[in-house]
């Protein structure tokens, strides 16, 4: 640990005037005044809540995969959905011991805020999950786009290698990044607050700015652009077959990837417009060393930000036809409404045989 003189010396926007009106956070240093601490506490219920329904609804999702047997078909979306659901327990925990309060002592007191009070671990699954969604989006691509190269170059190996990244480097982005820039000063959690200096404080925002948003978007753009390209191209050689059309299971099969492509596109698009903002405003704290955020607005775009895995099970709930269809098993009015029909056949069936 550091003491209070080495933070003082230090280049980063946290002086010992301000330094117990800080929010630490894994993107920026918010100042609030007291008065404004009722706003921090109605975020954390929010965000607890969140974690909660999130982790509900992804666990029904994943059942959902596995009852279809959509979990070995899809091996990185359904890694996808775990990675969503360990994000969200992630949230729920982390946000509940924050509300703790705890005074930081000793080499408990560290780990406690190396670990989870700095978010360490919330954002080491939430970077596993933008890694994992890029390989989920490029592996759609060449396997519409590049089929009969994927028929032969695609080994199974290569998705479970892929699964296997996207959790490492989640893991050492984070970890590489907080405990270079994090400490405990007099009982209290900094976390990604004391820089060597501003240039590399800024150097890191831009790339993730850069990397996260930018390069993410550009390669959902790409990919998508010519699966739909490649779609309708098929549309259309079909429909010129005229009667001649191609048989059941060709359209079913085609049918399923159109569904699986749709699902994943709204996934992706709501990444970017969840996470953008965000890492714009992080360039802009980063750029403005005394920047004092509106409470209301940074709140707002976190609030956003985890939303994100929230939402994602509702997606594949409606999108993804698999998983909606057992999951309207699992509602009771469902299958009450079947009864009747079912008794209906029954009794029509021995009325028959009573005839004969």
């Amino acid at each position: 640990m550091t003491d209070r003189n080495n933070v003082e010396h230090s280049s980063v926007a946290m002086t010992t005037e301000t330094v117990d009106d800080v929010i630490q956070t894994t993107s920026a240093s918010v100042m609030i005044s007291s008065s404004s601490r009722g706003i921090l506490f109605y975020f954390r219920c929010a965000v607890i809540v969140i974690g909660v329904v999130g982790t509900v609804a992804n666990a029904l999702i994943l059942y959902a995969m596995v009852a279809s047997k959509q979990h070995k078909k899809h091996i990185l979306i359904f890694n996808q959905n775990i990675i969503d659901l360990f994000s969200c327990l992630s949230l729920v925990i982390t946000y509940a011991v924050k509300f703790g309060n705890f005074y930081l002592t000793g080499l408990i007191g560290y780990w406690l805020c190396m670990l989870i009070i700095s978010d360490n671990i919330l954002w080491c699954v939430i970077l596993a999950s933008k890694a994992n969604l890029v390989f989920v989006t490029i592996e759609r691509y060449l396997k519409v786009v590049h089929s009969a190269w994927s028929k032969q170059k695609l080994h199974n190996w290569m998705i479970y290698l892929a699964v296997a990244f996207s959790w490492i480097s989640g893991f050492l982005h984070i970890n590489a990044l907080y405990f270079f820039t994090s400490d405990v000063v007099d009982g209290v959690c900094y976390a990604a607050v004391i820089w060597k200096s501003q240039v590399a404080q800024l150097a890191y925002g831009i790339f993730i700015l850069l990397f996260f948003s930018v390069c993410i978007l550009i390669i959902f753009v790409f990919c998508y652009w010519h699966i739909l390209v490649v779609i309708r191209r098929q549309a259309r050689v079909v429909a010129g077959h005229g009667t001649a059309g191609p048989s059941t299971s060709q359209t079913q099969s085609h049918h399923v990837q159109l569904n699986v492509i749709k699902t994943m596109i709204l996934v992706s698009a709501f990444y970017i417009i969840s996470d953008l903002p965000m890492n714009v405003f992080t360039i802009l704290t980063y750029i403005c060393n005394n920047f004092i955020t509106l409470l209301d607005v940074y709140f707002s775009l976190l609030f956003v930000s985890f939303f994100y895995f929230c939402a994602n099970p509702f997606i594949y709930a409606v999108k993804f036809e698999p998983v909606k269809s057992i999951l309207l098993r699992l509602i009771p009015c469902k299958k009450t409404a079947v009864q009747p029909i079912e008794s209906i056949k029954i009794s029509t069936r021995r009325r028959n045989q009573i005839l004969k």
